[in-house]
């Protein structure tokens, strides 16, 4: 069966069971027996052995907004989306704001379960200390009641994911000497493309639920002091994170762990791996940037260079004492550098974006069994083009974007997950009614990697209220980079009210 039949059939599996979804309490629990893994997300998980059988024009300034779901940002100037940047100005001293968001999603794929009932609810506050002192205050909390009774996952998993504290952003904005500070919890988005990440590399992120919420809840913010310079359209920044953050990966035997692990997982296959190991908290292990742009001719070009602690791990697999088990994987974290650049033109009918990035010091967990401690070292070149249409008629756009992966020091084929040779994307949404939205993201790889198709209608009832009904559908092999998910096919639907 080809791929497009493939998932032609998923799609109209997914929708008959939508209609029963749409109509069933959101209160029912699991069910299901058990018996019967930046660019981002391309680093490398090992495979699991068979015995264990992821608008406005540019400018030197940051444009944020969200659109059918999907965030799409500029990269640029430390302001936030609510507000100007440290020494601007405000129209009030002081407001609040937040979000209420609801998850309720089933997986259809074999063995089918209830997977998420996530309720989330984020408060924010932002004001002024005086004239020339600014600050932000905000947190979320998640719960999931699934997670108190489902006897489909491990008790780790449902410790992990049926309640989490996540602080937001939270900083002071000042100016001295004609340079703005931002102390604190911060957003530092530095690129940003539909559905994937590339140079967007300092954030840290939350993937116990892969790429599939938006980006707003996706990201974590760094413990950071950024510094930054602002002369006609030109624009310079310096970032400093004392204390790194990284990614929450979740446990092994969650839908969304970066490795490919059976469904429901046993407890003997999540024995194999160990929780992270983080570096150690002192000066020597904090990350730092600089990002520099201008205006020349419209086009907005920056450039950046960035050392860090990768926020993501490598899973090595070292050996153990043990005759009955000769090994484990050990999430561990490289130091890495980063160096790229980002492009943005407006063509007036069309905006055009790039983004590349080159990695070096990067360790890849390997199938090599000759393989140092499971991993090969590899430095890689992420790149990718994007061209975004709008039809303001419709309230609707209509996003291409290409991305391609190149290894150095070595070949793909002893990387144990497989990003394909190179690979594409669409979205294509707009408003056929005032108040609803059907949209279609589309992420392909080639030679591999598979494929996440993302059909998807919002309702916009009232004002500051949407009600999102959608299916995920994973294909291709399970050494890919969506394939490994290609068992987790789940039918969902999404309440958010913003205040």
């Amino acid at each position: 069966m080809t791929t497009t039949r493939r998932i032609w059939k998923r799609t109209v599996t997914a929708a008959a069971i939508g209609c029963a979804f749409a109509a069933t309490s959101t209160g029912w629990a699991d069910s299901a027996e058990p018996g019967t893994f930046d660019l981002a997300p391309l680093r490398a998980a090992p495979m699991v052995p068979d015995a264990a059988a992821t608008g406005a024009g540019p400018r030197p300034g940051r444009d944020t907004g969200t659109w059918g779901g999907l965030q799409v940002a500029q990269a640029g100037r430390a302001s936030s989306a609510e507000g100007g940047g440290a020494g601007g100005t405000s129209g009030s001293t002081f407001k609040v704001g937040g979000f209420y968001q609801g998850t309720f999603a089933y997986t259809y794929s074999d063995p089918v379960h209830w997977s998420r009932m996530v309720q989330r609810f984020q408060a924010t506050a932002e004001g002024r200390l005086g004239e020339h002192v600014k600050y932000k205050l905000g947190g979320r909390v998640d719960v999931d009641p699934l997670y108190y009774g489902s006897n489909f996952y491990l008790d780790d998993v449902k410790k992990n994911q049926r309640f989490s504290a996540i602080w937001g952003e939270n900083y002071l904005d000042f100016e001295a000497g004609g340079w703005d500070f931002r102390l604190g919890a911060q957003h530092i988005i530095w690129g940003e493309v539909v559905g994937l990440f590339f140079a967007d590399v300092v954030s840290a992120r939350d993937t116990r639920d892969f790429l599939l919420p938006s980006f707003d809840i996706i990201r974590i913010p760094q413990w950071a002091v950024r510094a930054e310079y602002f002369k006609g359209d030109s624009h310079i920044e310096f970032v400093w994170i004392p204390v790194p953050t990284f990614d929450r990966i979740g446990k092994p035997g969650a839908d969304f762990y970066p490795v490919p692990l059976p469904s429901p997982t046993p407890q003997s296959v999540a024995s194999l791996f160990n929780n992270p190991d983080r570096p150690d908290r002192n000066l020597s292990n904090s990350n730092y940037g600089v990002r520099a742009n201008t205006l020349l001719g419209g086009w907005d070009l920056a450039a950046f260079f960035y050392r860090s602690y990768n926020a993501q791990p490598t899973f090595y697999r070292l050996p153990t004492a043990n005759l009955a088990q000769p090994f484990y994987y050990q999430p561990l974290y490289d130091r890495i550098s980063q160096t790229g650049g980002t492009v943005t033109k407006d063509f007036d009918s069309f905006v055009l974006r790039g983004e590349a990035v080159y990695t070096y010091g990067q360790n890849f967990a390997s199938l090599d069994p000759s393989a140092p401690q499971g991993v090969v070292r590899r430095n890689t070149l992420d790149y990718i083009a994007s061209v975004e249409i709008p039809f303001e008629r419709i309230d609707g756009r209509v996003n291409v974007q290409a991305f391609q992966r190149l290894y150095f020091g070595g070949g793909a084929d002893a990387v144990a997950l497989d990003s394909g040779t190179w690979g594409a994307s669409l979205l294509v949404a707009g408003k056929v009614t005032p108040t609803i939205e059907p949209q279609l993201l589309w992420i392909q790889t080639f030679g591999g990697g598979g494929s996440l198709v993302r059909p998807r209608i919002n309702w916009y009832p009232v004002k500051n209220a949407s009600v999102g009904f959608g299916v995920d559908i994973f294909t291709g092999p399970s050494d890919g980079l969506f394939g490994r998910y290609n068992n987790r096919d789940r039918v969902y639907t999404e309440i958010r009210y913003d205040f």
